[in-house]
């Protein structure tokens, strides 16, 4: 399947999916070329974000990472360590059993080293970006990058925007963390490019409704994430890729005879548990889809509200690849919200060291996870207790960011549920709800009425809402589609080189 092979309707496939593999504006590509050479700016390829030792480090020699350079793009990769140096092998944690419960290696890898906003999602804005730009799509000239989201997505949106002298637009809701609105204010070039939409993380229709209205003037271009297949095409490039090497160096250093048992991770807008399908394709990993048990949309076709802030829910984005799902698995936003209380609290760090056994380095690695990433690690747990897996069975997941992004949200949590003070006893008692004492309740082995009762319920938000016609819609239940995307990471580096070309010749 691709937009020149498939009799999927082409438009389609290019204007809502992303998915052009030809120049479709030359005038507006132009007009990127002309801009890119006045700022100076290069696009790294999908191949150089997936191995990153192709890019020449004298690219980056010198640069803040944080900082709204575009030659920060080429540190949109798993491969930086906190300064922003690259590493041999992602950043990434072993958790030991003595505080998962479960012999089961889960390793976690660490989303916080990324550049700008700390954060995996801006390589998800990359890739929704790059591909509009590189074939005319998107004209930095006319047009604002309008990034719907429920906060991370949004942010790295905009810093993407910015190392690519464009204006960028964040949608998200008005109830997210406040650390979030802080950096947004200070990265936008206008504060009214900030839209707050009702709600909070389980308020996603709100969001495109939103995104809806914008539309209508033709100077906003809506990159959405959860219907945006560039965001697919390159979490199967990069981030699978990044995840493979993690897991072999894990499996060569002591673990030789470790095996990938499966994936886990939060949903969200399904971009990142597309990585699961590369790890799939090499080691028959089984892929593990988290939601939160407040709003169970797969599990029950739920309703609600929630706080792991970073997972949206009430609908099943179009770039999830519902039909090679293994297992869905809920998790309590009341256990994420209290752990992350342990993880960073002196009280609770003490509690971990003295009751069990958690190193200074164990303990600071926590201090690295956020709200989802607490959600995927106690998904990975569950995961291993339902499968049944031992000592030979690793479990791979990501921290998408880390705790500096909810100190307000801590304060919350403690005033709400620890008012008294939070203490060594109330750490015991976290811990032993919701660590020692993961169960296997809210989970599923996918049956294919399984997949085809979540994929069914994604009709009323594409197909009835948002207009996706009826055959591209359904053309998703095979996994002829998916692997058909791997067109397009080869034919995008080559259109990237093209453009850079340009770009030099025009300076």
């Amino acid at each position: 399947m691709t937009a020149t092979e498939t009799t999927l309707d082409p438009h389609a496939l290019e204007t809502q999916l992303g998915l052009a593999d030809r120049v479709v504006d030359a005038k507006s590509l132009e007009n990127s070329v002309r801009r890119f050479a006045e700022q100076n700016i290069v696009l790294p390829t999908f191949a150089e974000l997936g191995e990153p030792a192709r890019i020449n480090p004298a690219v980056t020699a010198g640069v803040d990472k944080d900082a709204a350079d575009p030659r920060n793009l080429f540190r949109v990769h798993w491969y930086n360590d906190l300064a922003g140096n690259r590493v041999d092998v992602p950043d990434h944690v072993v958790l030991p059993s003595s505080l998962t419960g479960v012999d089961s290696p889960i390793i976690v890898v660490f989303g916080d080293r990324f550049p700008m906003i700390t954060a995996h999602k801006v390589l998800a804005a990359y890739s929704c970006f790059a591909p509009r730009v590189i074939t005319g799509q998107f004209d930095p000239t006319r047009h604002r990058a309008v990034w719907p989201s429920t906060g991370n997505y949004a942010r790295g949106g905009i810093a993407i925007s910015r190392l690519m002298n464009s204006r960028g637009v964040a949608v998200l809701p008005a109830g997210m963390s406040r650390e979030r609105f802080e950096w947004l204010e200070r990265w936008v070039t206008d504060p009214s490019d900030i839209v707050r939409t009702p709600g909070t993380e389980s308020n996603v229709k709100e969001i495109y409704d939103a995104c809806n209205e914008m539309a209508k003037d033709p100077g906003n271009f809506i990159l959405n994430q959860f219907c945006e297949f560039g965001n697919t095409v390159g979490h199967y490039e990069v981030t699978g890729r990044a995840l493979a090497h993690v897991f072999e160096h894990v499996k060569a250093n002591g673990h030789s005879g470790l095996r990938l048992a499966a994936f886990t991770s939060a949903t969200g807008s399904a971009g990142t548990i597309n990585a699961g399908d590369r790890l799939k394709d090499i080691y028959g990993t089984k892929i593990v889809a988290v939601e939160a048990l407040e709003c169970p949309t797969m599990l029950e076709n739920g309703f609600g509200e929630h706080n792991i802030q970073g997972i949206g829910d009430k609908h099943i984005p179009l770039i999830h690849n519902v039909m090679n799902t293994d297992v869905v698995v809920a998790v309590s936003d009341r256990a994420t919200d209290e752990l992350d209380v342990v993880f960073n609290t002196p009280e609770g760090q003490k509690y971990l060291a003295d009751r069990h056994g958690a190193s200074p380095a164990l303990i600071d690695a926590l201090t690295h996870f956020g709200f989802s990433s607490i959600c995927n690690t106690l998904a990975a747990i569950k995961t291993a207790k339902l499968l049944g897996l031992g000592a030979d069975d690793a479990i791979i997941t990501v921290a998408t960011d880390g705790s500096a992004l909810y100190p307000s949200e801590r304060e919350k949590t403690l005033a709400r549920r620890f008012a008294g003070g939070f203490g060594t006893i109330d750490a015991a008692e976290v811990v032993s709800e919701h660590l020692a004492s993961v169960d296997t309740d809210h989970m599923i082995e996918c049956t294919q009425q399984d997949r085809n009762r979540i994929f069914n319920l994604g009709y009323y938000t594409w197909v009835e809402q948002q207009g996706t016609p009826l055959e591209v819609f359904e053309a998703r239940r095979s996994q002829n589609f998916w692997k058909g995307l791997h067109h397009y990471a080869p034919v995008w580096d080559g259109l990237i080189t093209e453009f850079n070309a340009r770009v030099a010749a025009a300076r």
